[in-house]
């Protein structure tokens, strides 16, 4: 699924990501609105990750939605 289709549908993939994430929180969530730069920034803060950790799992996150 590409991040488009994640944006439209990010009522249900937040619950999803929540899972993935269990570190963000649903204000996080709230925030990103189904933005992919904002869900990596995000996950760098949350988890300390680097940029490219955190865009590798963001991608295998879309992909297996």
């Amino acid at each position: 699924m590409n991040w488009d289709q994640i944006k439209g549908n990010w009522t249900q993939m937040k619950g999803k990501a929540q899972q993935k994430w269990g570190k963000l929180t649903d204000d996080d969530l709230d925030i990103v609105e189904g933005k992919r730069e904002e869900m990596i920034g995000k996950i760098q803060e949350r988890y300390g990750i680097a940029r490219e950790q955190a865009e590798k799992e963001v991608d295998e996150f879309s992909n297996n939605c």
